[in-house]
């Protein structure tokens, strides 16, 4: 994790600097980014985080990531939540986002679990993606994350079960 740290800080901060939310304010560096990398290490290593990347072979750049933050709770150790799945706005459009999400998915059913829950900007073309990949709206939380320009919005609570996830991976 710590190897790739400087690709997923660049990435991170281009996604933040262009606009999206995801719970950092304009102006991120790519060294903020990367040192915030640098500390879901030990997470990793312990396994209570699962994380993938994507990176363009040529540029050697990375275009995408997604993690999986597992519940660390005796009654949740059936679920874990999706957090983090970003794309460069140079690979929007291609399905890279719906194979991270359904990598994130397949992973999380392999390992036996059976929920996975997120949350994502009201109002942000997330919403749309996520329920095309066929996740459940719960509801919205109002004033609860600061958007880059720092104005708070409210945030879309999704989940879905991995029965049917599950089913897929053992018959391929």
């Amino acid at each position: 994790m710590d190897a790739y740290a400087d690709q997923l800080g660049q990435l991170l901060a281009d996604v933040v600097n262009g606009g999206h939310s995801l719970g950092f304010l304009d102006g991120l560096t790519r060294r903020t980014a990367a040192a915030w990398w640098r500390e879901r290490t030990p997470a990793v290593e312990r396994g209570a985080l699962a994380v993938w990347a994507v990176a363009d072979e040529v540029s050697d750049r990375c275009l995408g990531t997604v993690s999986l933050a597992f519940s660390d709770k005796a009654t949740g150790r059936h679920r874990a939540e999706v957090v983090k799945l970003m794309v460069h706005d140079s690979a929007r459009g291609k399905g890279l986002g719906r194979t991270l999400l359904t990598t994130a998915e397949q992973a999380a059913a392999d390992a036996g679990l059976t929920l996975l829950v997120l949350d994502t900007e009201t109002g942000s073309p997330a919403e749309t993606f996520y329920r095309a990949a066929g996740w459940t709206r719960v509801g919205t939380i109002p004033d609860y994350a600061a958007d880059p320009a720092g104005t708070l919005r409210p945030t879309t609570l999704f989940y879905k079960r991995l029965a049917q996830t599950l089913l897929a991976g053992r018959q391929e």
